[in-house]
């Protein structure tokens, strides 16, 4: 395989992209159990958006399982490999609606650093689309920390 990008280069982003397809599967899981358990005043707010946002997250996974395979390398897929890569904590139990926007934009902000870390191993390979994808990322998951972030202000 002849790209541009060495071998090296690819697999140290395959990595990061791997760690950032485990933490955005993390939080697409914990976004929709959120769905379908949120309760309280902002019950249809908060299902709603929670909605919006698994939805976005769940279309995520596959570009960038996607970019993984282009670069030459397998994409991890089961819940044993995205444990082992995931920032992201699991929540104990079904916690009140406003502990599970605290815990989403908690989520929200691990996977944009986690896109952010791997930004100059990609710059300094000079891989364009990765770094795309990546700054769609950041722009996504910082928006939706935000606005999450927002519910939380009295």
């Amino acid at each position: 395989m002849d790209i541009g990008i060495s071998k090296k280069d690819r697999e140290k982003i395959a990595g990061g992209l791997s760690r950032l397809l485990a933490d955005t599967y993390t939080l697409y899981l914990k976004t929709h159990n959120f769905h379908w358990n949120v309760t309280g005043p902002m019950f249809n707010t908060l299902h709603l958006m929670f909605m919006t946002q698994y939805t976005e997250l769940w279309n995520a996974l596959d570009i960038i399982a996607e970019r993984i395979r282009a670069l030459d390398f397998p994409a991890p897929g089961t819940y044993r490999e995205f444990a082992k890569l995931t920032s992201i904590k699991e929540s104990e139990g079904v916690p009140n609606a406003e502990e599970m926007i605290r815990q989403l934009v908690e989520g929200q902000e691990i996977v944009a650093r986690t896109a952010r870390g791997l930004f100059p191993v990609v710059d300094k390979a000079n891989d364009e689309p990765s770094a795309d994808l990546l700054t769609q990322r950041m722009q996504i998951h910082e928006k939706n920390a935000w606005m999450l972030r927002s519910l939380l202000q009295k």
